[in-house]
């Protein structure tokens, strides 16, 4: 383990040794995603794009490896109580199947009006839901409550040190085994810059320790209505969002401390998109790739389509966060 500070405190955050522990401990339980192209995206971003398909792992999001590793760290002792988190879906259902697969109880609080399709994610793979209001201090609190009530160890959607560690993997697969889908053009060589939406900083954080190790660049990308993670990246201190209101459910919460700690050394930028070209990015992958992929997922192609490769990128690794979108809600801004 290597240590890091940030706002001046010691934090206990993982390194590149602790990723590649990581994708050792899961292998057997989450899926080795593939990696899709499509010269319709290429001719539009200007440069190759692999797309990393997490919205095709086990729950339906990248938020599986990371909730698999903090299961499976777990001695004996202390998984015995169960595991509880709050999440507004992708965690919660990923934390509840791997509760499910160690023979454990999960309880993952969330926010009232969190999308259906993530509740019924939760519940279908057993884990009791108990509702609070949609802030993050509710959640929060609730979380306490349901650990003074029921004890379990929990599970922190982001700030954690197993969970990070778990999340770098998908990148650690990206550069170092990518796994062309069989209908794919080959790549014309190893990916040079990697593009991930951030949140909480979880996935940032982990694939920025496989970028510092691997010699590539690293880039966030994430809604304009929700750009805390910019803003403190330019500003050297978290800056907490503020009334996010965007569409990328999943991209509403603030960075995470032992994130920011890492992030904030080896991020060349982090890039804000527009809600309509959050829209656009989910249908043109949906129309071009087949791909059904929600819309925090679809953040980093949007950030090229708005931005354009990074200078010097020919070929760009973009991980597809996840898959769980709700259809309903989003019909009607996918047909206009």
């Amino acid at each position: 383990m290597s240590g890091g500070t940030a706002g001046g405190s010691a934090l206990d955050v993982p390194g590149f040794a602790d990723v590649e522990a990581a994708a050792r401990r899961i292998a057997s339980q989450v899926r080795h995603t593939p990696v899709v192209t499509s010269r319709e995206i290429d001719r539009l971003v200007g440069a190759e794009v692999a797309l990393k398909c997490e919205n095709l792992q086990r729950a339906g999001a990248f938020k599986f490896r990371g909730a698999s590793n903090a299961v499976l760290s777990l001695r004996d002792e202390d998984a015995a109580g169960g595991v509880c988190t709050h999440s507004s879906g992708n965690h919660g259902a990923a934390l509840a199947l791997a509760a499910r697969l160690r023979s454990i109880p999960a309880t993952v609080v969330m926010p009232a009006g969190a999308p259906r399709v993530k509740r019924r994610a939760v519940e279908s793979h057993g884990g009791e839901i108990v509702e609070c209001e949609p802030t993050l201090a509710a959640r929060e609190t609730m979380l306490r409550r349901v650990v003074e009530e029921r004890g379990g160890r929990v599970i922190h959607p982001y700030d954690n040190f197993h969970v990070i560690a778990g999340q770098g993997t998908a990148a650690l697969e990206l550069v170092d085994d990518p796994r062309p889908a069989p209908w794919s053009e080959p790549l014309g060589g190893p990916v040079e810059a990697l593009l991930v939406p951030v949140g909480g900083g979880g996935l940032l954080g982990g694939t920025t320790l496989v970028g510092a190790k691997r010699g590539r660049r690293v880039f966030g990308a994430e809604p304009a209505r929700a750009d805390d993670a910019m803003r403190s990246l330019r500003a050297g201190r978290i800056i907490p969002v503020e009334a996010p209101d965007t569409i990328a459910d999943g991209l509403r919460t603030s960075l995470g401390e032992r994130n920011f700690a890492i992030i904030r050394r080896e991020v060349e930028d982090i890039l804000t998109v527009s809600e309509e070209s959050i829209l656009a990015a989910m249908r043109l992958l949906w129309e071009h790739t087949k791909l059904v992929v929600e819309p925090s997922g679809a953040v980093p192609l949007a950030a090229l389509l708005q931005h354009g490769p990074p200078r010097g990128a020919a070929r760009i690794g973009v991980v597809l966060s996840g898959g769980n979108a709700d259809l309903d809600a989003l019909g009607p801004g996918l047909n206009p």
